[in-house]
């Protein structure tokens, strides 16, 4: 039986805590993480206007938060991308196949007019297992 407690998860250093919210919340046995963007540990954005650069950090910020709450990418089951121009489609294309392996996790991706800090290009949020 799955046990329903739900934890916060925390790291050191937190980027996000400026924004009052948690990096992600474990729950029995998944864990659901907040929106990951390109926000390095000193809270900076990373590489304004490289998508490629953005992209990359993200998925180490998602890899770190993972790691924080016991789980890894091989665990991913959900993934929702949020992008400020879907002519970069294409690119998280590469990174699914770069970042996952089959069977790869449910995805959703959209395009949307603004994240929450405007140099952002791309957030993603993910559900794991742990």
């Amino acid at each position: 039986m799955m046990n329903d407690k739900a934890v916060p998860v925390s790291i050191d250093p937190d980027p996000l805590k400026p924004y009052a919210l948690s990096p992600a919340w474990r729950v029995g046995d998944l864990v659901f993480l907040s929106g990951q963007a390109a926000i390095a540990d000193d809270g900076a954005i990373v590489r304004e206007g490289d998508f490629d650069r953005q992209l990359a950090q993200t998925f180490a910020n998602i890899q770190r938060v993972l790691k924080a709450a016991g789980s890894d990418m091989s665990k991913i089951v959900k993934v929702t991308i949020y992008l400020t121009d879907m002519s970069n489609f294409p690119k998280i294309v590469d990174a699914r196949m770069q970042y996952f392996t089959p069977p790869y996790p449910a995805d959703t991706t959209v395009e949307v007019t603004g994240l929450a800090l405007p140099e952002l290009m791309i957030e993603i949020d993910v559900t794991a297992t742990v």
